[in-house]
């Protein structure tokens, strides 16, 4: 071993000893960074919730009542929502997450139209109503703007209920009025399937054929009857026609419930720039939807990705039209980072991280949404002097094996003709003569 000449050795130790120092120098800044870090993000929490205790959120979809109908079949006595663990929506969840009103789903499959859909929609509505009976302590039936402020004063959900798919209600603006008086405040005007009088948002991607490029005329006095009665109209699911068609005649404005930017995500379900801007200008607002798919076009995606059709709505058209439509408990995907209902303030958070304003964030969390229902329930005030809609869709538009025609011109179905063409012949012969005629 050589020994080292006595000024080498003390440049070795001096190199040493300034090594060591950097180290703890990289060593410290990095404990002080990552500290800065924690405490900024600890901040922008508490900024969120202190502005989520001063303003609702407002969510436009949840499918949390079709889970209660897959798992459960709608048996309220075998679940039990403070320890549901297998759904993103629970009590204790929704507390968490500071969700102060949510537009609950009453949602069945496209597999019910023409047979019972508005049967298996009513016990929707059912389930919606029986929910918030038992548990009176979190949720507070809400059917109006009102209603919503009401249930935020007193520390309570408000639940309200917005039917998804125009299948739902079989053609019968009867029928949706009727599921109006049982709470309904909006209508998606299709889901994955087109009706009778509208297009899906299927049509635009090829998969299903155009059948009425849009709305057809019974689909647009559709929008001007619930315009009448106080319902807001849903464009999510619907074809791009259908979209700029009720954006062009609906006097109030419309909402899309759970749907996201289709300029950061080229997804069919989400909305064109172009429409942003008519939904500015109508006053509307896009609630952006978390399915991973929807978000990053992938099976994968982060809180942070949806921030950015936060992002890009706002710089579209501003912070006066977005909103929260998480659309949990309808979808199989949702981001790292909001893997459930208690994951608001975190987004909330980021928004704040990105430079929204305490004002804006205020407008996205519920104030948005609140001004939309407003309008719609000013429209409906100035429209109480004029007549409902009484004219039913044409017959040939919707006649099927699974439907009669009691009231159209020759009402009677073929069974029915039959019998009463039989009594009035009954009552005009003799039994003899009668007998003879079916010899």
């Amino acid at each position: 071993m050589l020994a080292l000449h006595p000024q080498t050795a003390e440049r070795e130790i001096r190199s040493s000893s300034k090594e060591e120092d950097m180290r703890c120098i990289r060593a410290l800044c990095l404990v002080l960074w990552a500290f800065g870090f924690t405490s900024t993000a600890d901040e922008l929490r508490e900024q969120a919730l202190r502005l989520m205790a001063m303003t609702p959120l407002v969510d436009g979809h949840n499918d949390l009542p079709w889970q209660l109908r897959s798992k459960f079949n709608n048996q309220l006595n075998s679940v039990d929502l403070y320890t549901l663990d297998s759904t993103h929506t629970n009590i204790p969840k929704i507390r968490e997450g500071r969700l102060a009103a949510q537009f609950w789903a009453a949602y069945v499959p496209c597999a019910t139209q023409y047979k019972d859909a508005v049967r298996q929609t009513l016990e929707q509505i059912d389930v919606i109503h029986r929910m918030c009976h038992k548990y009176p302590d979190d949720f507070m039936f809400a059917a109006s703007s009102e209603d919503i402020m009401d249930a935020f004063a007193q520390n309570k959900t408000a639940s309200l209920i917005g039917v998804e798919g125009g299948h739902s209600i079989d053609s019968s603006l009867g029928t949706l009025r009727t599921m109006y008086q049982l709470g309904v405040r909006y209508l998606t005007l299709t889901h994955s399937c087109n009706t009778p009088w509208a297009d899906n948002w299927l049509v635009d991607t090829g998969s299903d054929p155009v059948e009425h490029k849009g709305l057809s005329e019974f689909g647009k006095r559709l929008i001007l009857e619930m315009n009448h009665m106080g319902m807001l109209v849903d464009l999510a699911h619907v074809s791009v026609d259908v979209m700029n068609q009720v954006l062009d005649i609906s006097k109030a404005p419309v909402i899309f419930s759970h749907s996201s930017a289709y300029a950061v995500c080229k997804h069919k379900r989400n909305v064109p720039d172009d429409v942003l801007q008519k939904v500015k200008e109508k006053n509307g607002i896009v609630m952006v939807n978390f399915y991973n798919d929807y978000v990053t076009c992938s099976q994968t995606a982060t809180l942070s990705d949806v921030a950015d059709h936060f992002d890009h709505i706002k710089k579209v058209a501003g912070s006066s039209i977005v909103g929260f439509g998480g659309d949990y408990d309808g979808v199989g995907r949702v981001p790292t980072g909001l893997e459930d209902v208690s994951k608001y303030p975190d987004l909330v958070a980021e928004l704040l991280r990105r430079g929204w304003t305490e004002e804006e964030v205020r407008d996205a969390l519920g104030r948005n949404l609140l001004r939309v229902f407003k309008d719609v329930e000013k429209v409906r005030d100035d429209l109480k002097d004029t007549h409902p809609d009484d004219v039913p869709i044409p017959l040939d538009q919707v006649q099927n094996s699974c439907r009669t025609n009691y009231g159209y011109p020759d009402d009677h179905n073929a069974a029915g003709t039959q019998f009463h063409s039989l009594s009035v012949l009954a009552s005009t012969l003799t039994f003899p003569s009668l007998l003879a005629t079916f010899m």
